[in-house]
Parts: structure tokens; sequence; C-alpha cells
């Protein structure tokens, strides 16, 4: 079935368009983002069972962008009287006039940027799902996650505790300015199984997950499959050495391979940062940054995963960037306002943590793409290094292109043959460049990973995916 639009938006509609003429009366141009998204949150251990009708992207409420003489204005709001909506257009625009007293005040004249523009647009998207999460039967699917905790409990070696987490979202969102109507709806869904072992002198966690752009039915069979993998994996870590620190030959699963995508081309490359002058990559635009194997992906629409949406929060149409081609660094991802002071067009990456939140230009699906090497092949061309598989964090440096990874673990390879033996952690670090120049081989396999989030600085958080097939590359390992 598509997933069905939000009733409350429905009615919400014509209401935020009757606001939006009123205040179009006193500004060039005026926007209203609503929102309605529900969804649950599950977490159950051996210990402890958690259920919430929240998760990272449950909302609802409104945004109005007002611009006016070269200055944007948001006004955020969540509680609305149909019957009043003059006194809530007074109230916006006494808003505006008290932040325009306060910025003269402050000596702080306005950042000169133009009108957005306002094509007339029309779109309606309801994307497919099986099942709900507004009506999934909660206690059913926590009898089940209670029953393969204990399973994983008994199954597991040295195990002191197995979580299983899941989280299913049905995103409702209504962009109108004068001339546009665009409404979209999907469902999105993530799930993760954690186990932590200990043989007293140590604590290793292992960890796996599923996502998609999909209903709860996401925790099915193949969710349950992820068990007996997660308990393989704590296996390996608790036999795990410690690496030799040093530079070696690598391989990097698809999730390492995502982490890298992410870390080195995503928020050096979001354009809001190209206006602070803050990232490095504003300098390299048609100059080569990595080998002619790499080539890369972002966009909305050039996967589907956690973060495959119509349209973004300011209303462009969801996109599909070639950041990288073989190797040339020929654009980054842009916001709307951005894409303004910049002269460049918007790329569909303008996003909010929820509708209280400011705009940002942030990455949706970061993706390495496919090429034609086997795995086997690149194993047996390495005489010494690691296959890198898992993901626990990643940073980078923007305005010097460094970047850190912390993978799970590591597999080594000697002479063409995977060895048995295990290292872990590993923390793989280096300068963009070199790493991505280093790129050898690359595999016809693509996966994607939705599981996590990231936060623009130390906060503004959303829901990010990103992933490739394997790469063979040269990277520093401690």
């Amino acid at each position: 079935m598509r997933a069905p639009f939000s009733n409350h938006l429905n009615e919400a509609a014509p209401r935020m368009r009757a606001l939006i003429d009123m205040l179009g009366e006193d500004f060039e141009y005026v926007s209203i983002l609503s929102t309605d998204s529900v969804g649950f949150a599950m977490r159950v251990s051996p210990r402890v069972k958690r259920l919430s009708r929240e998760t990272m992207t449950t909302e609802r409420g409104h945004v109005v962008r007002l611009y006016r003489d070269q200055c944007y204005f948001e006004y955020a709001f969540n509680e609305f009287d149909p019957d009043h909506i003059e006194a809530k257009a007074a109230e916006i625009r006494a808003a505006f006039d008290r932040q325009r007293e306060v910025l003269k005040a402050a000596g702080i004249g306005a950042y000169e940027t133009a009108c957005l523009p306002d094509e007339p647009e029309r779109l309606d998207a309801a994307f497919e799902t099986e099942r709900l999460p507004e009506t999934e039967d909660l206690s059913l699917l926590a009898e089940r996650f209670e029953r393969l905790a204990r399973q994983g409990m008994e199954k597991g070696r040295q195990l002191v505790d197995l979580t299983l987490s899941a989280q299913s979202t049905h995103i409702c969102k209504l962009f109108q300015t004068k001339n546009r109507d665009l409404r979209q709806s999907y469902v999105y869904s993530e799930g993760s199984i954690a186990a932590v072992a200990s043989d007293g002198n140590q604590v290793r966690m292992a960890y796996d997950g599923v996502s998609g752009r999909v209903g709860p039915e996401l925790f099915g069979q193949a969710y349950e499959d992820k068990l007996d993998e997660v308990l393989k994996i704590s296996e390996d870590l608790m036999r795990a050495e410690r690496v030799v620190p040093g530079t070696y030959d690598i391989i990097t699963a698809p999730d390492v391979t995502g982490l890298i995508a992410h870390e080195a081309f995503g928020h050096g490359v979001e354009m809001d940062m190209f206006v602070k002058r803050r990232a490095l990559g504003a300098e390299y635009l048609n100059r080569r940054v990595g080998s002619p194997l790499v080539t890369m992906h972002e966009g909305a629409n050039c996967a589907v995963d956690v973060t495959s949406y119509a349209f973004d929060d300011e209303g462009t149409p969801a996109g599909d960037v070639t950041e990288i081609d073989k190797g040339i660094l020929k654009t980054g991802i842009c916001d709307a306002l951005s894409a303004l002071r910049l002269g460049t067009k918007p790329t569909g990456n303008g996003k909010r943590e929820n509708f209280e939140h400011k705009v940002y230009t942030r990455m949706t699906n970061t993706v390495f793409d496919s090429g034609s090497d086997r795995l086997e092949d690149m194993i047996a061309s390495i005489s010494h290094g690691y296959l890198l598989r898992g993901i626990d964090s990643g940073m980078e440096d923007p305005k010097h292109w460094g970047i850190q990874c912390i993978v799970s673990r590591g597999y080594e390879i000697r002479d063409g043959r995977l060895t048995g033996k295990v290292i872990a952690p590993v923390v793989m670090t280096g300068y963009v460049p070199d790493l991505l120049n280093s790129v050898s081989m690359v595999s016809p396999d693509r996966e994607i990973f939705g599981t996590g989030g990231c936060g623009k600085g130390h906060k503004e958080w959303v829901k990010v995916a990103d992933g490739g097939p394997y790469l063979k590359a040269r990277a520093n390992l401690g």
C-alpha cells in the first residue's frame, strides 16, 4: 500500500494557505513547512524493555519562512487556533519586527541574499510500505524480541547482555508557498542487535543492523537472521589482538566504505561551509581528489533507504548529485539559501532536525559507485594487510581534510589469503585525497546502511545513509 497522508495536515493545509496569503501582503516570500510524523521506538534485552511512541524524527508543527528587505526570518509554532488566523499573522509580523530591532541595536546588517523563486508546482508523493508504525502491535513485537534475546544469550559465548532495538517512523510533510503545494508520505524503519561479551579481563560489543524505506515488516526473518551474525562477530572480537600501528593495504567492506564516503566527502562538501569559508573542498572543485576508480553520488534519489524523500525541508525536489566523477571533484551539495549566496542551484539537501530547528545543508544517501573487481581478487592481491568490517564512529576536519574512522575489526590478510587473525579496535586515519587516490580496486556489489544519524558540529541531528562496494586502498591503521 501507499503510506497515507496525514489527516491532520490535510485539515491544516487550507488554514496555512490563508496564513500565507495574509503574510504575503507584507513579505516578498512566504513558505510554511508543516510536519506530522508518528512512530515507535523499542529497546529489549533480558533485563530491560522500553517502548516509546517517539523516535528521532517524530514531530508535529509548522515553521514559517519570510523574506523582506534582503532579510530572511523564521517562526516556528505548534499551537494554532484556526478561528484566529489573523491573530497568528500579527504575532508573526511582530516577531519579525522585534528581530529587526534587535539586529539594528546590535549594529548587525542583513546578509544580502536574493529572494527565493516561487515557481508553481503541485506534488503528492506517497511511497510504498506493507505496514504502518502507528498501527503495529507493539506487544507482539516486544514478545518476539524478548524471545530472540533469550535465544541469543543461550547460544552466545561469554555474553553478559544482548539488546535488540527497533524504530519505525511514518513521515508526513506539507510544504506550501503562494504558488506551491508539495506533500509527501513515507515510512522508514531501522533496527539493530548489540551483544556485550566479557571474559573478566576485557569487554567487547558486537553490533549489526538493518534499515530501509519500509515499514515494521523490516523486523521479520531478515532481522532475526542478524542474530547469528552478531554472535559470530562477538566471538571474533573476544579473540582479537591489537594492531601494530602502520600503513597497510586495506580492503573496506561496504559499511566501512560508507563511513569513508560520509566522513571524507560529507561535511567537507556541504556548501553552507563554502559560504563560511570553512571547507577545503571549495578549493578543489574540478581537481583530482581520488583515483580514476572513485565515483561518488549524494542525494535522496541516488539510493533508497531511510532518508530517501521526494523533497527536502525547503521544498526543493530530491536530487542525485555526482560529487566525484572518476576521481575529479565536480560539486558539493547545497541548501536553497546557500545556493543563492553562491550563485548555484540547490540540490535537495536542505534539512531540519525538526520544525523548530534551522535548515542546514545536510547529507542524505552518500554512496561510492561500484566497479568490476572481485573481492577474491582483491584479497589475492595483498601480501600483508587487512579486510576491515564494522563501523563504530568517525569524524573529519573539513578545513584541513583530515579523516578518522573507528572500525569495529580487521581480518588479517597474508600472501593473498585470510589468516583468521582478528584485530580490534581499528583506528583509520589520513588525508582524504591520499586515501582516495590510493584506491586501486572496486567491487561490483554495493550496499547501503541507514542505522545511524549525523550531527552538524555537536548538534542538529538528522537521519543519513551511506555505503558502497568493497574498496582496496592504502591507509594508516592504529
